[in-house]
């Protein structure tokens, strides 16, 4: 009886360690396909190189941004320059491309949402035999610049807000063309090293040159041009200091003596730097016909990022909107990574009255580099001119709010995101997530009119009037020429019988709308249209 017992406690043992280890095997199981499920992310696309042809063998370096160097996953592409990633996790990523004969490449972070399967393009480096040239603008445009003219009543009856909203996208595209000079810090050491030799020996070449270049560097170009003007005397005939004596009077605002040296350089360089340095000159001056030749002869010379952004850039600024998305487009083509190429593309089909392909773009430009502020901003701007949105503009801008979530700008464009898609009226779990969104926007930057304004709009809907009330007054608190809230501040007024504030209200409104119009039209003269005319040509390839 007593082996019987034991016996009994010993299968009673056997069968709780067998019980115990089913459940660790089925734990261990469920956490794999856990797992597994949230590892079915993908990413492919094409290598190429830079004259667009698919780069077969290349190697493509993958790299989790929060981890760190350890193993680095590779692909190799394939006959047609594809390659492909799978099981990957939602994150941002590193890209790095690799290719016997070629210098390495980085590519802007690459940001992977749960199960998406993205597609990203690259390009090569720069080849390492300088024989192998460079990117060439493979073939000529498609249009010609004929001349200008006054800009008038652009876009119509019904669509002065998105007329409106084009010119400021224009100019905003053409700010991203001219970044902040003046980025290398003061020197002190260096330029009183240099200003010692320069008064010492005044006919010593070097120094001179030297210290103007330090000066323009430091963002002080008027102080470089009389040390650039010495040793433009002793060495008329140097390249370099004769384009950085141009530069610096083009930076000091001197336009006329720039554009006159920069000339006398062509003369003897035809170099694309010059005829993009005389290029910003002339746009200067106010003959934006000289100022495109100008850029595109810069772009035809060195087909560089820059000198095409530029070339597309001035097209667009000057009502062109047709040459400067094939410029822009291009451009896209030699240099797939560059974000403000899609911007400026997305930019110049929204002029065009585009505005799927601007959405599609922009979003692109977002996807390329989702920790740059620039292309949600685009997206904001282009989504309150518009009726409607898309799900694709309001996926990319809630990751913007959910990366940037101490950004005022953030919060109110994904709330006019939520508002406007679906296009009905928004449900109240909906409209409680917007108004917390752009309580949020206020409490980051309470002076941001637009979102006030957003704000009366979601309590009208709700039927809060005062809450209404209160939210356009701190709009116009903010911006007192924001018409459509003297508006809105009418309309409620009128809903709890107060006429005769609802009168001046209205009142204002006018007196806004009419300065607005005179602003535009002014803008609008000063800005002058370029007149242009295209050639026939074949559909747009396929890439």
């Amino acid at each position: 009886m007593m082996i019987s017992a034991v016996s009994r406690k010993a299968s009673a043992l056997n069968l709780f360690h067998f019980g115990l280890h089913l459940s660790i095997c089925c734990l261990a199981l469920c956490s794999a396909l856990a797992i597994a499920q949230q590892e079915n992310a993908s990413l492919s696309g094409t290598v190429r190189d830079g004259h667009g042809s698919p780069a077969v063998g290349a190697t493509v370096h993958l790299q989790a941004k929060d981890k760190g160097p350890g193993e680095v996953p590779t692909a190799q592409t394939d006959s047609k320059g594809h390659y492909r990633f799978g099981g990957l996790h939602e994150g941002v990523y590193l890209l790095f491309t690799s290719m016997p004969g070629y210098e390495d490449s980085n590519m802007p972070p690459v940001f992977i949402g749960p199960n998406e399967s993205k597609s990203v393009d690259l390009t090569l480096g720069t080849p390492k035999n300088p024989d192998a040239g460079q990117p060439q603008f493979y073939d000529q445009p498609q249009f010609t610049v004929a001349g200008v003219t006054d800009t008038t009543s652009l876009g119509g009856h019904g669509s002065d807000v998105v007329a409106r909203t084009r010119d400021s996208i224009a100019k905003e595209t053409v700010s991203l063309s001219k970044p902040s000079a003046n980025s290398r810090p003061a020197d002190p050491a260096l330029e009183q090293e240099l200003r010692a030799k320069a008064t010492h020996d005044p006919s010593d070449f070097d120094a001179n040159h030297r210290l103007g270049q330090l000066l323009i560097e430091e963002g002080r170009a008027s102080d470089a041009i009389p040390f650039l003007d010495r040793a433009a005397q002793l060495k008329p005939e140097d390249y370099d200091n004769s384009y950085d004596l141009a530069l610096a009077n083009a930076n000091a605002g001197n336009c006329a003596q720039a554009s006159d040296r920069a000339k006398a350089l062509l003369a003897a360089h035809d170099k694309a730097e010059v005829h993009h340095l005389l290029g910003n000159v002339e746009e200067k001056l106010g003959d934006p016909l000289e100022a495109v030749r100008q850029y595109q002869r810069a772009a035809e010379l060195d087909p560089s990022e820059t000198y095409l952004y530029d070339w597309g850039s001035e097209l667009l600024l000057h009502h062109a909107p047709e040459p400067a998305i094939e410029v822009f487009t291009k451009g896209n083509h030699l240099f797939p990574h560059s974000v403000r190429m899609l911007i400026g593309l997305g930019a110049a089909l929204f002029a065009h009255g585009s505005d799927d392909e601007a959405i599609s773009h922009l979003c692109a430009a977002s996807d390329l580099a989702p920790d740059d502020p620039a292309p949600y901003l685009f997206l904001g701007k282009l989504l309150r001119a518009e009726p409607t949105s898309s799900p694709k503009l309001v996926e990319n801008l809630h990751r913007f709010v959910t990366l940037k979530p101490d950004n005022a700008e953030a919060n109110y464009y994904y709330a006019v995101a939520l508002w406007k898609f679906p296009p009905m009226p928004p449900d109240r779990p909906r409209l409680a997530q917007i108004e917390s969104l752009l309580r949020n926007a206020l409490r980051l930057h309470p002076k941001l009119a637009p979102a006030a304004l957003q704000l009366g709009i979601v309590y009208s809907e709700e039927g809060k009037h005062p809450n209404a009330i209160s939210a356009y007054q701190a709009a116009i608190a903010a911006n007192s020429q924001l018409g459509e809230a003297h508006y809105r501040l009418a309309q409620e007024y009128r809903q709890i019988g107060e006429s005769e504030r609802a009168k001046e209200e209205l009142r204002l409104y006018a007196d806004c709308e009419k300065k607005s119009a005179e602003t535009v039209e002014r803008e609008r003269h000063e800005i002058p249209q370029f007149v242009y005319t295209l050639r026939d040509q074949p559909s747009a390839e396929a890439h």
